[in-house]
């Protein structure tokens, strides 16, 4: 009896011993998927918190221009921007006025039409770039024109959200230019906070994505060539 019992402990002793251990990879897949959900989190932490910032900096009044500079430039896409570009140059702010990304089927001739006031001004005193399609298009072309006039600082003019992603891009194209930005606030943003209209919300959004983006790929690339003299392209010019 005592030996019989000594083997079935033996036996239960072996069987013990030979059974598998836990697997350590469910509690290992734990860790490294909550290590991945604070990362994540952190993550939008830090990009609502840039949002904020973003918002923050984009000014809500227009501000009045107490310096002038060699050459204005007006990007296009907001409402009333190029008319205050065109009133900025007949205050004597700059001495020549760039449009960058004009439609091509629009003219001199028709905005004169829209601005009779400053017929003479548009004609003689104002460039059209009918190539650029984008804020990265608009920085190159407005390299192109500044380098031909010998020009050294300019006024740039666009929708206050716009501005701090055509001031990064123009400082990129433009190494030791001076820059002065003038912002064009809407009425909206004049009128209620942003987080009040779903629709600026978006804008506003949308933009700061746009921004980081651009951010993003500015350090990803090689810095453009500014050393060649710029050349005056088709499409710049009445």
């Amino acid at each position: 009896m005592q030996g019989s019992a000594l083997h079935s402990k033996d036996g239960a002793a072996r069987a013990l011993g030979s059974a598998p251990r836990p697997a350590r990879f469910p509690r290992l897949w734990r860790v490294a998927l909550g290590a991945a959900a604070a990362l994540i989190f952190t993550a939008g932490l830090a990009f609502m918190g840039g949002f904020l910032w973003f918002v923050r900096c984009i000014p809500t009044e227009e501000i009045a221009l107490e310096r002038d500079a060699d050459g204005i430039v007006v990007l296009t896409g907001g409402a009333s921007r190029i008319a205050d570009a065109v009133e900025l140059l007949a205050s004597g702010h700059g001495k020549r006025l760039l449009i960058t990304g004009v439609h091509r089927a629009t003219s001199a001739r028709e905005l004169a039409r829209a601005m009779p006031r400053h017929e003479r001004l548009l004609a003689c005193c104002v460039d059209l770039d009918h190539s650029a399609l984008n804020t990265f298009g608009n920085a190159t072309e407005t390299r192109r024109w500044a380098e031909s006039l010998g020009f050294r600082s300019l006024i740039v003019v666009t929708s206050a959200y716009h501005m701090p992603r055509s001031m990064a891009e123009l400082g990129r194209q433009l190494p030791g230019f001076q820059l002065i930005a003038f912002p064009v606030v809407t009425d909206r943003l004049r009128a209620e906070p942003w987080w009040a209209s779903l629709a600026t919300t978006k804008l506003l959004f949308s933009e700061y994505v746009k921004y980081m983006l651009t951010q993003a790929r500015m350090r990803l690339e090689p810095a453009p060539d500014t050393t060649e003299v710029a050349r005056t392209r088709n499409g710049i010019g009445g």
